[in-house]
């Protein structure tokens, strides 16, 4: 590495990470301001308050990532246009855009960091701040999941299979009075229920079994065909794709297409579940499958619209810099949130939707 790139990125990263500090500290100050009476009614200790920002630190940086590099970006190249640096770097023969190769490394970086902070971390943010959040209550204490889900239904249209569970335990893949039914190549359907089941290799193995056989083109009732205290059956729903089925049908109906709550892992395999959905419910998923794919590429977005803009020669207040990247932030966060909603709206293709704010500002 050049002695110019490394004074390059040194300028670069010392205002990046004061800026990600300064937006950490703000942002747990006013929210702890506003929530530590909640903290004090669950009887966390201050462990546990550490523990519940650190497990919302992903999802948090996922949002300030490209707003802190936009200004360090914007204060690094300004700090160097007054000081006539740049004019210095080009008469020695360097043009301008080696002399940004360190700042779109640092973006395209920054990029598959978000990427994969979006995709590990921040989906499941939340629910552990929950879980942290409430570990104190009796319910918590006594082996309640505050996260178990009831009543939960779903269609496997992949396979023609249809689940009705009574509890469904998302951390350990326990359910409680399953009943399953599916059709058969000879138009009969086989109905399973149980008083528990849970994820096997392979499979499923369900406790406390009932099995009927219900005949094709007829009302008679179930006949059945088996009672036995453990069965096991290849069924080739996964506890990750039931998991990526409540967290989509949670958000499904609102059509929140700028949502990071659902990873692309979940929104592949609930489209595994439903290979043929509905036009509207295809533009929302689509929609949100390609937004997450291009929203990481933010990053390398701001550092292609700061290199021009933060270049220019001339001595000149360092406000002018900050308050342009305020303005600059909001317009591209305005333009993708429309984006979003027009491709979940069907009035875009979910591509395009997705991808053309970083078109545009790129």
């Amino acid at each position: 590495m050049r002695l110019l790139d490394r004074y390059l990125l040194r300028e670069l990263l010392a205002p990046l990470a004061y800026c990600l500090a300064g937006f950490l500290i703000f942002w747990i100050a006013f929210d702890l301001f506003d929530a530590i009476g909640e903290f004090k009614e669950k009887e966390l200790l201050p462990r546990d308050i550490v523990e519940y920002y650190l497990a919302l630190t992903p999802k948090f940086l996922a949002l300030v990532l490209p707003i802190a590099l936009l200004l360090a970006i914007l204060y690094a190249l300004t700090n160097h246009a007054r000081h006539h640096e740049i004019t210095a770097m080009r008469a020695a023969g360097v043009g301008l855009w080696r002399i940004c190769l360190p700042y779109l490394a640092v973006g395209f970086l920054l990029s598959l960091a978000l990427l994969a902070i979006n995709e590990l971390w921040a989906p499941d943010a939340e629910d552990l701040a929950d879980r942290i959040r409430t570990r104190r209550l009796p319910g918590a204490q006594s082996g309640h999941h505050p996260n178990q889900v009831r009543n939960l239904g779903f269609t496997n249209a992949r396979e023609h299979r249809v689940w009705q569970i009574g509890v469904y335990d998302p951390e350990t893949g326990r359910m409680v009075n399953p009943q399953v039914i599916w059709r058969q190549p000879d138009g009969t359907r086989l109905w399973v229920t149980a008083g528990s089941a849970e994820p096997a290799e392979g499979g499923w193995t369900f406790r406390q079994v009932r099995q009927f056989l219900e005949a094709s083109q007829t009302n008679a009732m179930p006949l059945p065909l088996l009672e036995t205290n453990q069965l096991f059956l290849p069924f080739t729903e996964t506890p990750e794709e039931i998991r990526s089925e409540i967290r989509i049908s949670r958000n499904l109906g609102l059509r929140v297409a700028s949502k990071t709550d659902v990873p692309i892992e979940g929104i592949v395999n609930y489209l595994r579940l439903h290979p043929n959905p509905s036009a509207a419910d295809r533009a929302w998923l689509y929609t949100k499958l390609h937004g997450r794919l291009a929203t990481p590429w933010t990053c390398l977005v701001v550092v292609l619209v700061a290199i021009p803009f933060g270049a220019a020669s001339g001595r000149r207040n360092l406000f002018v810099g900050v308050a342009s990247s305020i303005v600059i932030c909001f317009t591209y966060f305005v333009l993708q949130q429309t984006c979003l909603a027009l491709g979940a709206g069907q009035h875009l293709p979910p591509w395009l939707a997705a991808g053309l704010p970083n078109l545009v500002f790129g």
